[in-house]
């Protein structure tokens, strides 16, 4: 498909200055190209040899300018060194026309020095500049030396912009990036967390709902009940992770907690004291509470889970322990999966899975620790620990009832 001019100018503008835009520069030369065809100078064929050279030089040295891996070498300053010695001696030579090659010249050094050491060199050539015009021409070629000048610190800063420019584009193109990964990152662990919190609880109220229908209907409509009610919750929870605004509630994910262990014929303990958290580190705790529920009725073939929550002003810790048969032997919170329609207790081996790892990560993250294995008297044990903000205290203090005291559900009827 054919570009239009409009089109390949706009690139060419994205693209930024190049060695191309100081080459027809060049046209100022051209003074000193009519002082040779018209014979005003001696030894013309000098005349002609210099400004070859000159030209030669000059397209050489600002071509290699633009090219990073070039800019900076021996080569490129020998060749200016070389451009440098060439228009002093054409300048004190002939003076004259011949002077406006020193703002050409400002142009190559302009493009080639960078950095602390451009100040230095572009005072050190005006000032070379101004004693060789004035010697020549008197006052009257101050421009020169002022186009000089000019002609080296803007080129210098147009390029520098143009070099920030571009550096802040490629930083600004990794952020987003980093931000895309970021938040695919939150996702996934939140829909992990959340969908397997869930799928257990489900499950586990499925199947107690399927060995109480032929003994006990209305036990088992309200575990039907439970399981709508579950699922209702989920929905919420979903949409609220893919928009990314779910705080979660310490007392609410408890709840919940106690609730599924119940469930699942796991005597549950919960126990929690110290001041009020910062909501932050509360939905922090929660995916904590949640993620080792789960694991606790999936896994674990524990009839005890015990949850405690102990603060003080500085530091927050939280244990779930299990009575169960322990840590899998690879290690992984997740290395058993319950077989499909498999009664509870029967599992079969699948890959290990990324819960409490990613939840060790958003802990770190935040400043705490998280730590699994063994429990000091067997089964599985959870602890995590993360620094408290400063809160006001509840009515109750920190023994207060919602926090203070312990809770014990006995375990209801599956």
């Amino acid at each position: 498909m054919k570009t239009s001019w409009r089109q390949r100018a706009e690139r060419a503008r994205d693209r930024g200055p190049s060695g191309l835009s100081l080459i027809p520069w060049l046209l100022m030369g051209l003074g000193a190209v009519s002082n040779l065809l018209q014979g005003n100078v001696p030894y013309p064929w000098i005349g002609w040899l210099g400004v070859l050279v000159f030209n030669t030089l000059y397209v050489t040295i600002v071509l290699r300018a633009f090219v990073e891996s070039r800019r900076d070498t021996v080569v490129t300053w020998a060749l200016l060194g070389a451009l440098t010695a060439l228009t002093f001696a054409l300048a004190v030579a002939y003076g004259g026309e011949w002077l406006l090659f020193f703002p050409l010249l400002g142009l190559a050094v302009g493009a080639v020095a960078r950095g602390r050491r451009l100040p230095l060199i572009a005072f050190t050539l005006v000032g070379a500049v101004a004693v060789v015009t004035f010697w020549r021409d008197g006052w009257n070629s101050f421009g020169i030396v002022y186009g000089t000048f000019i002609s080296t610190m803007v080129t210098a800063a147009i390029i520098a912009l143009h070099s920030t420019v571009r550096q802040l584009e490629a930083t600004r193109g990794e952020l987003a990036r980093t931000a895309v990964e970021k938040e695919r990152l939150r996702f996934s662990r939140d829909l992990h967390d959340l969908l397997g919190h869930t799928l257990s609880v489900i499950v586990v109220k499925s199947e107690a709902a399927r060995r109480l229908a032929p003994r006990d209907l209305d036990a088992a409509l309200a575990q039907i009940t439970d399981i709508e009610s579950v699922g209702r919750q989920a929905l919420t929870e979903i949409r609220e992770a893919v928009t990314g605004y779910r705080e979660g509630s310490l007392d609410t994910e408890l709840d919940r907690a106690r609730d599924a262990l119940s469930s699942a014929g796991i005597d549950p303990v919960v126990r929690r004291s110290g001041p009020p958290l910062e909501p932050q580190t509360e939905a922090l705790l929660s995916w904590v509470v949640r993620e080792s529920t789960t694991n606790a009725v999936r896994h674990s073939d524990a009839t005890r889970c015990e949850i405690e929550v102990s603060g003080t002003g500085e530091r927050v810790r939280l244990t779930v322990t299990d009575n169960g048969r322990g840590a899998p032997a690879d290690g992984s919170s997740e290395a058993q999966s319950p077989l499909p329609g498999a009664p509870s207790g029967h599992s079969a081996p699948s890959a290990p899975g990324s819960g409490l790892k990613g939840l060790t990560e958003r802990v770190a993250a935040a400043g705490g620790t998280l730590t699994s294995g063994p429990g000091p008297r067997g089964g599985f044990r959870v602890t995590a620990e993360l620094p408290v903000e400063p809160g006001v205290e509840g009515p109750g203090g920190p023994d207060d009832p919602v926090g203070g005291r312990a809770v014990t559900a006995p375990p209801r009827g599956c």
